[in-house]
């Protein structure tokens, strides 16, 4: 049981150092807060929070759209969010009919407007549906926002704003991603529900 505690030091000593990385950049925290202000003045003007993830990030996504519909840390109104990866029959479709690459895109111009905002959550940087997304959106004037990983890969190109996981481990990215997503809800939370 030695190496499993190893392990877990392991873990937590990387998600700790990566954090620690995130806290002391500068750059990291200014966009952090020009996202925090892009999702306020989206919902102040009528507009939807849309996510959109693989994998671990497709959870990420339904668990953040939760978080905005029900609630983070507070009573108080839902704020209206969706994440583009729990409907079967429109991701099914999409799939069979156009691609997998087209799962997001598809959605997004089906259901978005320029109040609203799309936030892609992939840990590579390359997801090619994501890409498309942000493509969709740029086109139809849509503000993005992503979470990623290590140098950003491709979508660090495609969004308005990019928030990196100062990390390579797709797990310390996962966590990073969870904390972002939180910090992200609770501060637009605290915007537009002021006490």
């Amino acid at each position: 049981m030695v190496e499993a505690r190893a392990a877990l030091q392991a873990k937590l000593a990387a998600s700790i150092a990566a954090k620690q990385v995130l806290l002391s950049d500068s750059n990291a925290l200014a966009t952090f807060e020009a996202v925090v202000k892009l999702a306020v003045d989206s919902y102040k003007s009528g507009g939807r929070l849309y996510i959109a993830g693989n994998g671990g990030s497709a959870a990420d996504a339904q668990h953040l759209a939760a978080e905005f519909v029900s609630r983070l840390a507070r009573d108080r109104a839902p704020l209206p969010a969706e994440a583009l990866t729990v409907d079967t029959s429109i991701l099914t479709a999409i799939g069979n009919d156009y691609g997998f690459e087209y799962v997001f895109s598809r959605q997004i111009e089906g259901k978005m407007t320029p109040k609203d905002v799309f936030l892609g959550i992939t840990t590579s940087g390359n997801s090619k549906n994501i890409l498309a997304a942000l493509r969709s959106c740029r086109k139809l004037r849509i503000r993005t926002i992503v979470f990623s990983g290590g140098n950003g890969g491709l979508v660090a190109q495609e969004a308005d704003y990019c928030l990196l996981a100062p990390s390579n481990v797709t797990s310390t990215i996962q966590e990073i991603h969870i904390v972002l997503s939180h910090a992200l809800c609770e501060c637009v939370e605290n915007a537009m529900f002021p006490t």
